[in-house]
């Protein structure tokens, strides 16, 4: 299983407290630093000292960090026109050595839209759908070709599809739990599939739909890495466990019933559920980005039992 960081800044985060972590997992040896696209706040809190950009993080994190791969779970498809988006992304894989994956999603937050004054258009999966076609377009251009796109939504005429990331290929993350489409999208575009904070039945219900719509596009089923991002709330003993659950503002029982939580054993033995239903690769949404003991409890008292 690789194990991975997944944050959610819009709940208050400066740059300098995602740096601390992200230099921390990379320390432990987590596999990726991930974080979420989003400028407002969910819930209760005045989410002080308020939203980070996604991307701007992510390019300053390439240039503080060495290993750990970098990326998004998911980048609003509403606050980025593609062609700029493929832009972004390939010039912080630069900055990174190649070390960047891109989650991509259609958007979904209204309030945060309205917030700040962005366009929440209507359709949003098929501009996705277009999105994810100008983007892979324009990385996948030959050098000295160019690239035109005609859409419902979107045109691009003659693009020089410059500049072009450091990595063969950028993995593509796309995620949700959209019968059809969202399935059918996955098995078109994507490197991996992500399932956010669902249970095991789930998960393997909706990794079985896109393992179906991979062999009916003449695609192995097993090209796809299969994820899942959880919340986490690991503890020693209960006690850890219950003081852990009282920061984030959440009930243990909750967070076992729907997360990751618990002793070091008991998340060991949830983990593993998930993997037998066909995930490899596990999020952790760590919500209070002060505790780093809490990272390294995950990396030394859970991985090391799962391989």
């Amino acid at each position: 299983m690789d194990f991975r960081i997944f944050t959610e800044p819009q709940q208050g985060a400066s740059y300098d407290t995602l740096l601390r972590v992200a230099q921390a997992a990379e320390e432990l040896d987590y596999d990726g630093f991930f974080r979420s696209d989003h400028y407002l706040r969910m819930g209760d809190g005045d989410g002080l000292p308020g939203p980070t950009d996604a991307w701007i993080t992510l390019a300053g994190l390439a240039r503080e960090t060495r290993r750990i791969r970098l990326g998004t779970l998911m980048t609003a498809g509403t606050f980025r026109l593609p062609g700029v988006l493929a832009i972004q992304v390939a010039q912080v894989d630069a900055m990174s050595g190649g070390r960047v994956e891109l989650g991509l999603g259609a958007g979904w937050f209204e309030k945060e839209h309205t917030a700040y004054g962005i366009p929440f258009p209507d359709r949003r999966i098929d501009r996705l759908e277009e999105q994810l076609a100008i983007v892979t377009g324009l990385w996948e251009t030959a050098p000295g070709e160019t690239f035109s796109f005609e859409g419902a939504h979107y045109r691009l005429t003659d693009s020089p599809a410059l500049p072009k990331p450091v990595q063969s290929r950028i993995p593509l993350l796309i995620g949700g739990m959209g019968p059809k489409r969202t399935p059918a999208l996955a098995a078109r575009y994507a490197d991996e599939f992500n399932l956010p904070f669902v249970s095991v039945e789930q998960t393997v219900e909706q990794i079985g739909r896109v393992r179906a719509a991979a062999e009916e596009r003449g695609r192995a089923a097993d090209d796809l890495v299969y994820s899942n991002a959880l919340v986490a709330c690991v503890g020693r003993d209960d006690a850890e466990v219950a003081r852990r659950a009282a920061a984030i503002g959440r009930e243990v029982d909750e967070l076992k019933a729907n997360g990751l939580a618990g002793t070091p054993a008991e998340v060991v033995e949830r983990i593993a559920r998930y993997r037998e239903a066909g995930s490899s690769r596990i999020y952790f949404q760590i919500l209070d980005l002060d505790d780093l003991d809490h990272l390294e409890l995950i990396a030394t008292q859970v991985r090391p039992q799962l391989g």
